[in-house]
């Protein structure tokens, strides 16, 4: 992969699972270790990106969008 310079710190490496596009906005389902990962993009970027299953990719999470929740 080559490599992107961005201000994000939050990156999950992972690799495409499933891109489901719809008119407007494509969903792409990634495997991040054990986990699956569900991002919403638009469409045109995900064609832009000619992204498919088993494309290795970083899901990038802005700080302020992340919630953090507590088990008690």
């Amino acid at each position: 992969m080559t490599e992107v310079r961005l201000s994000a710190r939050n990156r999950l490496p992972g690799t495409v699972v499933r891109v489901k596009l719809g008119e407007v906005m494509a969903q792409v389902t990634i495997r991040v270790g054990r986990q699956l990962l569900d991002a919403v993009i638009t469409r045109e970027s995900a064609e832009e990106m000619d992204l498919k299953k088993g494309d290795r990719v970083a899901a990038l999470v802005k700080s302020t969008e992340v919630m953090v929740a507590k088990e008690i």
